[in-house]
């Protein structure tokens, strides 16, 4: 456990995914006027926590391994798969839910059915995600520069 809390990639990456969902919660702190502590483990919203670990990581791992390793390519590729599907796939799947959540309470309005709606954050802007990519990017160089001035 102590080699894993001790790899720079790992923890970089971690630091950037605690930072972005902290930053949620303060988002919509100052939104919504009321302190929301589901946010520190929510999916969705500003910035795509997702984006920030997975740039974090491959940023490291560019940062340690060079730009033409193969883990750096492995990395790369995964964060961009990770990212296409935060702003496409998953963010069709809430304005999806959005939708059948309208449906079923136009259609069964005054009927007794099961309150549970569909979970409709489940996506990210591509705003979102680029501002949790260039979160994860920024910590892992800040903390990469640090160890190697070090």
């Amino acid at each position: 456990m102590k080699a894993l809390f001790s790899n720079p990639i790992f923890v970089y990456s971690t630091i950037a995914w605690v930072l972005a969902q902290g930053t949620k919660v303060l988002i919509y702190y100052f939104k919504d006027k009321q302190w929301d502590w589901r946010w520190l483990s929510a999916t969705g919203g500003m910035p795509s926590s997702h984006s920030a670990y997975v740039c974090a990581m491959a940023t490291a791992i560019a940062f340690r391994d060079g730009l033409n390793s193969s883990l750096f390519a492995f990395a790369l590729g995964f964060a961009i798969i990770v990212m296409t599907d935060a702003a496409g796939l998953r963010r069709a799947a809430g304005n999806h839910a959005t939708i059948l959540n309208q449906i079923v309470e136009e259609l069964f309005q005054g009927h007794p059915i099961n309150e549970e709606k569909l979970k409709e954050l489940l996506g990210h802007t591509p705003t979102q995600v680029f501002l949790g990519a260039l979160l994860g990017t920024l910590c892992s160089l800040i903390g990469m520069l640090w160890i190697w001035r070090g």
